[in-house]
């Protein structure tokens, strides 16, 4: 058992190496938009006509507001879309990272401790638990 929490342990210390690596990140997605602008006399306006563009648009929410940018074509886009890969890559890490905590902790025992220490541990948690209970 304590190879196999060596294993993972070594498994978990890679994946903290990929995460210091990542550098800037962000959230959100970025879409292509082709708009029609509403002039009579624009070409946009003619059918099977796409419409003025490619627009670039960054989308997020951050605690349930919206945010959007138009980026423009070049190192602004290449900058964001990078961020964002960043990100994805971000998520698969630590979702790897939890799932190997998880695993981990199955595996590894509780501590074991005399009578008196348990006593008093049970009270300690007792009183936590209550304590949590009545805040809610």
């Amino acid at each position: 058992m304590t190879n196999e929490i060596k294993k993972l342990e070594g498994k978990r210390e890679i994946l903290y190496k990929k995460l210091s690596n990542i550098g800037d990140f962000r959230r959100g997605t970025i879409s292509v938009n082709y708009r029609k602008c509403g002039n009579k006399n624009c070409a946009c306006t003619k059918p099977n006509h796409p419409g003025h563009g490619p627009q670039f648009l960054w989308n997020t929410t951050i605690k349930g507001k919206s945010y959007a940018k138009n980026l423009k074509l070049g190192p602004e886009l290449q900058k964001y879309w990078q961020e964002n890969e960043n990100y994805r890559l971000f998520k698969k890490i630590y979702q790897e990272i939890i799932h190997i905590n998880e695993k981990i902790c199955d595996l590894r025992p509780p501590i074991e401790i005399d009578e008196k220490e348990n006593e008093a541990l049970k009270k300690k948690l007792l009183m936590i638990f209550k304590k949590k209970l009545r805040e809610k």
